[in-house]
């Protein structure tokens, strides 16, 4: 079992805040497999990944590439048990909770207002998990993330 983030997105959209927690897995050595469904919200993480900063990119692919064991973040149009980079990280772009995301070490399950329901019920769920730490955060008016409650 491990660590959850909850984050509520509104402000920014999910690729910025995603460019944002891979950037800081990368530096600490660490790998990260994405999930999204939509054909189009993965395109969108995958040009945030490109764009993060102007003089360098993110270096990722889709699942499925003949490289995929080498990519440091992989993306994926559907939830896998076991990430072909061996990533201990996941995140959740489309805001859908699997309970296989437990087997991760870290999980992050990025929701929006339409998908804010889900996210309540599974916040409820995880606190009678043994060995789940749980973490909700909340972006501020200025872009910057924090720690609620």
């Amino acid at each position: 079992m491990g660590r959850v983030d909850f984050y509520r997105v509104g402000r920014d959209p999910v690729q910025k805040l995603l460019s944002a927690v891979a950037a800081k897995l990368l530096d600490q050595g660490e790998r990260l497999l994405i999930v999204a469904a939509s054909a189009m919200q993965r395109q969108e993480i995958d040009a945030g990944l490109w764009s993060h900063q102007p003089s360098s990119f993110l270096p990722h692919g889709p699942v499925g590439s003949d490289y995929a064991a080498h990519e440091p973040i992989l993306i994926s149009g559907e939830f896998l048990n076991i990430a072909p980079n061996s990533a201990r990280n996941i995140a959740l772009a489309d805001g859908v909770w699997h309970d296989g995301a437990l087997d991760f070490q870290r999980i992050f399950l990025l929701f929006d207002d339409s998908r804010i329901q889900e996210a309540r019920q599974t916040w409820k769920i995880l606190k009678n998990v043994d060995g789940v730490e749980r973490h909700f955060w909340q972006q501020d008016d200025q872009g910057r993330w924090s720690e609620a409650g």
